[in-house]
Formats: C-alpha cells, sequence, structure tokens
C-alpha cells in the first residue's frame, strides 16, 4: 500500500499483470471495495447486523445486504474486475445476483 495525492492506494502482488487502462467504472470498484469493508466489519464483530452498519452508513438495509455479496465474488472474477480491469455489462446488481452462483460458473456469467 502506498499513498498517493493524500489517499492510500492498494498495490496488487508483483507477478500479476496490472492493466493501466482506468476504463473500469469507479462506482463498481468502490461497491466491491464497501462490500470487503461490510464484511470485515461484520466478521470482526463491529458491527453485529447488516441493519446496524446500514444505520451507521445513513443507507437502507436492503442496499447492504444486496451489496456486501461482492465480497463473495469468485477469486477469478475479482482478479480480472480490479487488477485487470476487464470491464462487464452487468450492474452492480447483476453482479450481486451472480455473487451467489458457485466459483466456478462465475466467471462466464460476467464477461461473456
Amino acid at each position: 500500500m502506498r499513498n498517493r495525492g493524500g489517499r492510500p492506494r492498494i498495490l496488487p502482488p508483483k507477478e500479476i499483470e496490472v492493466a493501466m487502462d482506468r476504463g473500469q467504472d469507479a462506482r463498481l470498484l468502490r461497491a466491491i471495495g464497501r462490500a470487503w469493508d461490510w464484511r470485515r466489519r461484520l466478521e470482526r464483530g463491529d458491527v453485529t447486523t447488516i441493519a446496524d452498519r446500514a444505520r451507521e452508513e445513513g443507507i437502507s438495509d436492503r442496499y447492504v445486504s444486496r451489496v456486501i455479496r461482492l465480497a463473495w465474488l469468485a477469486p477469478s472474477v475479482l482478479e480480472r474486475l480490479v487488477l485487470r480491469r476487464e470491464p462487464t455489462v452487468l450492474s452492480i446488481f447483476d453482479l450481486c445476483g451472480v455473487a451467489e452462483m458457485p466459483w466456478v460458473e462465475q466467471p462466464e456469467k460476467v464477461f461473456d
């Protein structure tokens, strides 16, 4: 992790080739980041329910319960979306539905 312009920036492992094109939808990347943050907070016990997390954020618990599913996308899908910045035609909420599928089926739904 490095600071750039006062903001932390997460760097991928050196063996991963990262796309230099910044064409990926920033909203999607932000949603994935939030989902992982919410998941970690729930796992650590910082909050006990999704409703508690939603109340802290000032958003609906329905939104949190849908978006948090992005934290369970297959590692191969996350690598392609976040590191390689491969585009998908799916919306954020469509991706939330894909996250409920087995990992082996997810890449086909997201990228084909």
